[in-house]
């Protein structure tokens, strides 16, 4: 090969061999028989799956929240399995963005202090204070980008739900990941404010080589995806859809 060829691009996330149980009394619940995959930068991928498949385990291991009982996850070609909960904190706020169906908002809070939030989790303490100037000038842009410029300091509980939506989807920004994990994002919109939202993805990742990974019922979503996965009996297979 020469010198001068084109290295592959490494992938954000490596699921190899993935496998998850639990246990119910005494029965033992095998969720994920060895799941596995690779998400690239730039690349939006759909995960299908009949309820209870496993989709949401799975993005809760991708996204370190939980340990797999099998196989590996890499996260920017780390190992993180065996990682301690402090080193897969760091790897989840530095790399992991989360867009959830229910939006998560806080209530109490601004639009904006809502965005602000995954930098003051970040950036406990005095680091903060550091810090604040860079992530408000960078929450204020991503909430311009996503159309809510104006309504950066009203509460949630005046928005309507696309509008939290994009609220959402900008706090998982702020941090500038690397991957992308949405559950559901369209879910609870109707179909023309939940095209604008997946518009917003596409553009997003396209721009910021972000990797997405998007659990989905919406045929609209998975014709437009890059490659829709469907998760089959605790197993990754590529669809058709």
């Amino acid at each position: 090969m020469s010198e001068h060829a084109t290295r592959p691009i490494a992938p954000v996330l490596r699921a190899e061999g993935v496998e998850r149980t639990f246990k119910d009394g005494e029965r033992t619940l095998p969720v994920l028989r060895g799941a596995s995959m690779e998400l690239r930068p730039g690349e939006v991928v759909a995960l299908v799956g009949r309820s209870g498949s496993g989709k949401s385990t799975l993005l809760h291991l991708f996204g370190l929240l939980d340990r797999c009982d099998g196989g590996e996850v890499l996260v920017d070609e780390t190992p993180t399995t065996t990682l301690s909960e402090a080193r897969r904190a760091e790897f989840r706020n530095r790399l992991i963005g989360f867009v959830f169906q229910h939006y998560f908002l806080i209530p109490e809070f601004s639009v904006l202090e809502n965005v602000l939030m995954a930098a003051r989790v970040a950036h406990p303490g005095p680091a903060w204070f550091s810090k604040k100037a860079e992530h408000r000038a960078h929450a204020e842009r991503l909430l311009e980008l996503v159309g809510l410029k104006d309504q950066a300091r009203q509460r949630p509980a005046t928005l309507s739900g696309g509008e939290r939506q994009r609220a959402a989807l900008a706090r998982a920004l702020l941090l500038r990941p690397r991957l992308l994990l949405c559950d559901e994002p369209t879910g609870n919109l109707d179909p023309e404010t939940g095209s604008r939202i997946m518009d917003l993805i596409f553009e997003l990742c396209r721009h910021d080589a972000v990797a997405a990974l998007v659990v989905t019922h919406d045929p609209a979503l998975t014709e437009r995806a890059d490659r829709v996965l469907r998760l089959e009996a605790g197993r990754l297979h590529p669809s058709a859809w």
